[in-house]
């Protein structure tokens, strides 16, 4: 690297800069959790029709209104009516559904009549009107809880509302609610939800881009205690982050709760670079090297194995484009592609930084230095002495990690990136104990000939026993269907008798008919298609994890196969929460199978450096090792495999990795130069083993930053790649020495040649 090359790199970087500042785009944030279903899965295909032909089945905001000792008040009900009005007012809002403007049917002599549900314009009509929804369980877990102590609002808004729709309309309702008399009320749903997450998402951002620079600053003036390699580090890893982020704003990328980590992390690998080529830079200076032959020594030596480290880094996150997932696949591009921009900006860029300011003074810190490679060198020694032992050791920890970690379930939540004292869990929870729950659960129905429709006598019979089966499995009451509509008939019937809500008899369901059809006439339920062919059960139900959600789901088709009669009744079940929950467990899987095709493009990597597979395989087998620990540190810890966990493992290899490339491009420089194996692998040790322990130093204390974070998925992040990088440490500077003598005459051959060349180079 001469400083002519230096300059030139420099006005490529800024002509990249100019490039980039003209053609800069607003950084949107996006907060879309259909962004985490998989793509091309025929589930999601077959949502997206019966969505089209039904309704999106999150569309909707929960609002629960309280009073003590119970909602039966004629003042309280009178403002929730006039609120309940306000919001069906406004612009956005289909429908408001509350015990407010609920009728239920009388079936009497003179024909139907129609009472209100909950009638208060009279003391008298109030307490009978109360004694009424007590004793029917109808109600009760649906538009009021248990208690009688809420009373809820279930308003649905526009379907598929945009975020920018859904904040305007939340913030009319929460106006609205601030201005009503009523103090106590629970609001949950998606246009909260969404809102409050990109919020949170923006804060996040500013938070850890401050929080990060800080930590680079400070960590840049312990090490080398002088100004230029303080703030021109910084420079030269901002540069790398602006250019990254505005490919992402320019290219219509958005920031999500996965690309809102993406600072931190590209400012932690960008700086382990800078540290490995300055302390190497600091090396020679110590040694009196002039500093024009030292930047060029430094950058001929490290600018392979920097770009290698970079390149494996990039595959790392870029192995996640194989998950399926729209935000998992746009994460790992759009970070892998930084790791290269950050590359790029280094070799561009700091060269000249070198070139242009002086240089360190040679007798700082050499008493620092000379402990380091006294403590490295008994480090070298422990090690050859006690190879076998080292190789047992390894193998019986990985063994029984491995074991642990098959034992490892997965399990995730909707709300899984919110902290468990977020407001807007504790409005969720609230829901999930008072009115069975706020997530959607939806079952798909059809009939099973094109001679039948939903309301046959022998389809309703089906219907029934998947109903009662789904208030079981599901633990809810909360379920509408067809056949809600025949039991309120028969009810209606009977006087409003509670216990007629129910299917009747065959012969009395066929003297309904008349009624029956004027019902369907006359109240469209959006619970079936306009042929009668098909369908929807449509409810709610606790949020209890993708695991045991999976296992409920399991059991509804297991009951379906084995006493539905599809040739009347076809079951299939549909809706978002399904596909969260589906969308855990494929993410874990398909991270793994992302991780095989990482494994393979490292191992090409490796094998072309050294010319042989067998040393490729011998390389990967240490970067193993912090995948099973971190797997069997999970299991130990309680943590279970979902989105925000599964991830760890693309990112952790992709930077463990790294230092196995540090190690054997080194290894393979100076055996290059002529050294046998053992000669090379202790200077080897003495000088990247340094590096390797000071980037991971550096690695894990960036990375631990994303503990501060309020959201699970930066958290779980930080605290796990923390950790798998120590376990990544432990395994490259004990077991992959150990694993390289094994086949030193192999090495020996490779790389230097047989014995009678390596005579005849060595004349």
């Amino acid at each position: 690297m001469t400083q002519k090359k230096a300059f030139w790199g420099l006005a490529l970087a800024g002509m990249v800069s100019v490039f980039f500042v003209f053609t800069w785009q607003e950084l949107r944030f996006n907060y879309n959790f259909e962004n985490f279903f998989q793509e091309n899965d025929p589930d999601l295909e077959f949502y997206r029709e019966y969505r089209a032909t039904f309704e999106n089945d999150n569309d909707y905001l929960l609002i629960a209104l309280g009073r003590q000792p119970d909602i039966f008040d004629s003042l309280f009900l009178t403002h929730s009516r006039q609120l309940q009005q306000s919001i069906a007012d406004l612009r956005g809002i289909d429908e408001v559904i509350s015990l407010l403007n609920e009728e239920e049917a009388l079936i009497g002599p003179f024909g139907v009549s129609f009472r209100q549900v909950l009638d208060w314009s009279s003391a008298e009509n109030l307490e009978k009107s109360a004694q009424r929804l007590l004793e029917d369980d109808l109600w009760k877990g649906r538009l009021m809880d248990e208690s009688a102590r809420y009373l809820l609002l279930l308003v649905k808004n526009k379907q598929l509302i945009s975020k920018e729709e859904g904040d305007r309309l939340y913030l009319r309702i929460k106006e609205l609610l601030e201005a009503s008399p009523i103090t106590d009320h629970k609001v949950a749903g998606k246009i909260k939800a969404q809102g409050a997450f990109v919020s949170l998402l923006q804060d996040e951002f500013a938070f850890f881009f401050v929080l990060a620079i800080l930590w680079v600053l400070l960590l840049l003036w312990f090490l080398y205690r002088v100004w230029w390699t303080v703030l021109l580090p910084l420079l030269i890893i901002l540069t790398g982050i602006f250019w990254t982020i505005a490919f992402l704003s320019l290219t219509g990328g958005t920031l999500d709760v996965m690309l809102v980590m993406q600072p931190p992390i590209l400012m932690v690998i960008g700086l382990s670079g800078m540290v490995h080529i300055l302390s190497h830079y600091q090396g020679m200076i110590r040694k009196n090297i002039p500093k024009e032959k030292a930047i060029s020594l430094v950058f001929r030596e490290l600018t392979l194995p920097v770009f290698l480290t970079a390149l494996t880094t990039a595959l790392g996150f870029i192995s996640l484009y194989f998950t399926d997932v729209y935000s998992l696949k746009w994460f790992g591009l759009y970070t892998g592609l930084g790791v290269l921009f950050m590359f790029f900006s280094l070799m561009s860029l700091l060269p000249v930084a070198l070139y242009t300011f002086s240089s360190f003074d040679p007798g700082r810190q050499k008493g620092w230095s000379d402990g380091w490679e006294s403590q490295m060198s008994k480090t070298y020694n422990w090690i050859f002495d006690r190879q076998g032992i080292i190789s047992g050791i390894f193998v019986l920890i990985s063994l029984i990690a491995g074991f642990f970690m098959s034992q490892v379930k997965t399990d995730g939540y909707i709300l899984d990136s919110l902290p468990d004292d977020h407001p807007l869990m504790n409005d969720f929870q609230f829901f999930d104990d008072r009115f069975s729950g706020s997530k959607p659960l939806e079952i798909f129905i059809a009939t099973g000939s094109d001679s039948l429709d939903l309301f046959d006598y022998q389809v309703l019979s089906e219907m029934e026993k998947l109903e009662n089966f789904v208030r079981k499995n599901y633990q809810t009451e909360n379920i509408v269907s067809p056949l809600t509509l025949i039991k309120s008939i028969n009810k209606a019937k009977n006087r409003g008798n509670p216990n007629a809500f129910r299917l009747p008899s065959e012969l009395a369901y066929e003297g309904m008919t008349r009624i029956r059809d004027q019902f369907i006439e006359k109240r469209d339920m959006g619970l079936w298609s306009e042929d009668f062919k098909s369908g929807r059960i449509s409810g709610r139900m606790e949020d209890i994890g993708s695991y045991q959600g999976q296992r409920l789901h399991q059991n509804l088709q297991h009951f379906v196969s084995r006493n539905i009669d599809e040739q009347l009744l076809r079951v299939r079940i549909t809706g978002t929460s399904y596909l969260i929950d589906k969308s855990h467990e494929q993410v874990t899987r398909n991270v793994f199978e992302g991780l095989g095709v990482a494994f393979l493009l490292v191992a090409i990597i490796v094998g072309l450096l050294y010319r042989s597979w067998r040393i490729a395989f011998l390389v990967l087998l240490p970067n193993v090792i912090p995948l099973l620990w971190i797997g069997g540190a999970m299991y130990l810890l309680g943590i279970d495999f979902k989105l925000s966990t599964s991830i760890v493992f693309a990112i952790a290899f992709g930077i463990a990795v790294d230092d196995s490339i540090h190690f054997m491009a080194n290894l393979r420089f100076r055996m290059g130069s002529g050294k046998l194996l053992e000669e090379a692998m202790r200077k080897t040790f003495m000088t990247t083993g340094k590096a390797i322990v000071l980037t991971t130093a550096v690695l894990s204390s960036g990375f631990l930053i994303l503990v501060f974070s309020d959201l699970e998925i930066p958290w779980f992040t930080g605290f796990l790649v923390s950790l798998s990088l120590f376990f990544a440490l432990l395994a490259d500077l004990f077991w992959l020495p150990v694993l390289l003598f094994s086949i030193r005459k192999l090495l020996n051959a490779k790389v230097i040649g047989p014995p009678r060349e390596r005579q005849t180079r060595q004349k």
